[in-house]
C-alpha cells in the first residue's frame, strides 16, 4: 500500500508538471534550435549584434496568462483530482476488506484454511489491480501533459511566425527564469504583446 500512496500523490503532481519547456525550444527559420542561437547571440561581442532587432518573451508569465495554457492546466488538475478521488475511494474500501479479513482470520471464522487462503488471494488480487490502475492513470496524465506541451509550443510558434512578418525581429529569445537571459532591457520585453495577440485569436472550448 506504500507504493500506492506514493502513486496517489504522484497523480496530483503530474497535473502540475511543467512539461511546457518545449515551448522555450522554438525553431528558427533555418531549422536550428533557438536556444542554441540565443547562447551564440548573447556570447557575441556588442558590435556583432549591431543592426539586429532583438526582443524577449518571459515564458513563465506567458503560460500563466495565455488562455489556452490556463484551460489546459485547469483540465489537467480536474482530471487528476477525479482520478485521485476514485483511487482513494477504492483504496479505502480495500483497506476495510483487509481489516475484516484479518479479524475473521484471527477469530477462526473461516471454515477451512483453504477458504481463508481463497479470501486472501482475492484481496491480494484487488490490491494488485488497484496498483496497476494507479500506474496506468499516472502514465496517462504524463502522456496528456506531453501532448499539451506540444500543442502549446506549436500554437506559440505559429503565432510568432505570423507576428514577426510585420515586426521584423532578427531574434526573439525565450526566457525562463535565468535559463537564457540574465538581464534584458524592459523595452525589449514583448511578453504582454505576445500574450494579448495569442489570447485575441484563442477561442476557449468552454465558451
Amino acid at each position: 500500500m506504500k507504493n500506492l500512496h506514493y502513486l496517489l500523490k504522484g497523480l496530483a503532481a503530474a497535473a502540475l508538471m511543467v512539461v511546457f519547456t518545449q515551448c522555450t525550444s522554438t525553431q528558427t527559420t533555418d531549422g536550428t534550435d533557438a536556444s542554441e542561437q540565443n547562447a551564440s547571440a548573447l556570447a557575441a561581442a556588442p558590435g556583432e549584434l549591431s543592426g539586429m532587432k532583438i526582443a524577449f518573451v518571459e515564458i513563465d508569465s506567458l503560460l500563466l496568462k495565455y488562455y489556452l495554457s490556463v484551460d489546459l492546466n485547469e483540465a489537467m488538475v480536474k482530471k487528476s483530482e477525479n482520478m485521485r478521488l476514485n483511487l482513494n475511494q477504492r483504496a479505502s474500501e480495500l483497506e476495510k476488506q483487509k481489516q475484516e479479513f484479518q479479524t475473521k482470520y484471527q477469530n477462526n471464522a473461516y471454515l477451512s484454511q483453504e477458504r481463508a487462503q481463497q479470501e486472501y488471494n482475492r484481496i491480494a488480487k484487488l490490491e494488485q489491480d488497484l496498483q496497476t490502475s494507479a500506474n496506468k492513470q499516472q502514465a496517462e496524465l504524463v502522456s496528456e501533459n506531453e501532448k499539451n506541451s506540444i500543442l502549446l509550443r506549436d500554437s506559440i510558434n505559429a503565432f510568432l511566425k505570423a507576428y514577426n512578418k510585420t515586426r521584423g525581429y532578427s531574434l526573439i529569445i525565450s526566457n525562463t527564469g535565468f535559463d537564457n537571459l540574465l538581464y534584458g532591457d524592459p523595452a525589449l520585453n514583448i511578453t504582454k504583446e505576445i500574450v494579448d495577440g495569442l489570447n485575441a485569436r484563442y477561442t476557449s472550448k468552454k465558451k
